[in-house]
């Protein structure tokens, strides 16, 4: 049997949809978008155009939530790396963006530049445990013209061959990325049923639709962009004093954004995913290793599994700013939670310091908490060949079961997850393999990866074509 956290009852989704419900369409969601007002307008919304606040009836809330796929799947370029989206599964993302870095080599802090962003790229791509693309560094020597997004798009893509979920930062540039995507990936059909790209936007809190990033994603309308509407409140700051009430505002936010996608492009694919976080109350600030996090991180899945909704959940964040004790335990249980409410995606590996700080080789120990919070939400299995009471009974008072075929049967069947990293042999080993702790032993992997990892390339063809764009960019 799966092992399943649950966070909320039913009487308590129940309450927090209606009262959802009542604050949409009493209270509204300020609409900084005047395309976006019109789809809603359109749509049956009631919108203030001096205010720009829009009002959500619950009909049309519901007709939202009726409309919109329960089931798609998220593409790649690699062959098998397709992620079915409610089907069961989840896989790790991990977080974004750090503005500085741990260097590997120096211990040191100091700012990321292009090369910890192309590093943490295709180390993300190596790594079987990472599913889908985050942008983990500010890539610093990256220019702000539309010829150097293209050209940080070809890198991203030829980089990373599994899922890209990122954005664009304008309207303008949401067509050039278009152009991006038919050349890699096919014409606009094959970019339709396959989805190898989706969008990220962040709702500003409390209750507002920003410009400029909704304008960019609406420009993709037509194309199944499957979206992914992250609201970051911050309990006591941006969003009100108690859980219960920031899983509202959270609902809030991510339902409004879905009645407005739904409102210009039935059908579009969503993903709920609000990352609802904890403000330390002695200095205002987030505080990214309280246990509340993981807590908001549970409560949020639960809510999108109640509407029936794929979810990219977060956790695993710290306060501290290097990889030691303190990110451990607080990664471990911010993690573990949400894992255990079983998201589509997990997103939050990699950065420390309130998601400010990149690490590589926490990128690494990451991987490996995953896979053990899979192991967790697995559970013990009780199919009808797991109880064994017959090679117990064979094997009887004082015998071993080393020799049992089951034994090596379970062990291969994943009965035990077999560790990638760590400490795990007797102490006269580990000292004769020169007490390597599991920071060095996360940096050696770190330097393998990067050395032997050959992304998948684009192709020639591909190439040219994509130099042509970036010519006429420029």
């Amino acid at each position: 049997m799966e092992t399943l956290l649950q966070v909320l009852s039913q009487d308590e989704k129940d309450g927090i949809h209606e009262r959802t419900l009542k604050i949409l369409a009493e209270t509204g969601v300020q609409v900084k978008t005047a395309k976006g007002r019109k789809y809603l307008k359109d749509a049956g919304a009631d919108v203030d155009e001096n205010t720009q606040i829009v009002c959500f009836p619950r009909d049309l809330v519901e007709e939202s939530l009726r409309l919109v796929p329960k089931k798609f799947s998220l593409g790649a370029r690699r062959p098998g790396w397709d992620l079915p989206m409610n089907a069961g599964d989840c896989t790790l993302m991990p977080d974004g963006e750090g503005i500085s870095i741990v260097d590997r080599k120096t211990g040191e802090h100091r700012p990321t530049t292009y090369k910890d962003w192309l590093e943490s790229t295709r180390l993300s791509d190596a790594m079987d445990e990472i599913g889908v693309y985050w942008a983990m560094a500010e890539p610093g020597e990256m220019g702000e013209s539309v010829s150097d997004s293209i050209c940080h798009w070809r890198k991203m893509f030829s980089n990373f061959s599994k899922h890209i979920q990122d954005s664009s930062a304008t309207a303008e540039e949401s067509r050039w990325l278009l152009e991006v995507l038919q050349v890699i990936f096919g014409d606009k059909e094959t970019i339709r049923k396959k989805h190898p790209y989706s969008f990220l936007v962040c709702p500003q809190s409390p209750l507002i639709i920003e410009e400029q990033h909704t304008d960019a994603y609406l420009e993709l309308v037509g194309w199944d962009i499957p979206i992914a509407v992250m609201p970051m409140p911050l309990m006591g700051g941006t969003g009100p004093g108690n859980m219960l009430s920031m899983t509202i505002l959270g609902n809030c936010e991510v339902l409004s954004m879905l009645c407005l996608v739904q409102a210009a492009s039935p059908d579009t694919p969503f993903i709920y995913a609000p990352a609802l976080a904890v403000m330390n109350p002695r200095t205002g600030m987030l505080s990214s290793g309280a246990i509340e996090n993981g807590l908001l991180s549970s409560a949020a899945v639960e809510m999108a599994r109640y509407y029936e909704l794929p979810v990219e959940g977060s956790g695993g964040g710290t306060d501290t700013h290097a990889p030691g004790i303190q990110s451990t335990y607080e990664r471990s249980l911010n993690v573990m939670l949400p894992m255990l409410s079983w998201p589509d995606l997990m997103v939050g590996a990699g950065l420390l310091g309130g998601s400010m700080i990149l690490s590589l080789e926490q990128l690494v120990i990451d991987a490996e908490m995953f896979r053990m919070n899979k192991q967790a939400h697995r559970g013990i299995n009780a199919d009808g060949n797991s109880w064994l009471d017959d090679v117990i009974q064979h094997v009887g008072p004082g015998g071993h079961f080393l020799g049992e075929k089951t034994t090596a049967a379970n062990m291969r069947s994943g009965e035990w997850l077999l560790p990638n990293i760590g400490v795990h042999q007797p102490r006269q080993a580990w000292e004769n393999a020169g007490k390597k702790d599991i920071l060095e032993e996360a940096r050696e992997k770190v330097d393998h990866l990067l050395v032997t990892h050959n992304p998948l390339p684009l192709g020639e063809e591909v190439e040219k074509e994509l130099d042509k764009i970036e010519e006429r960019a420029k």
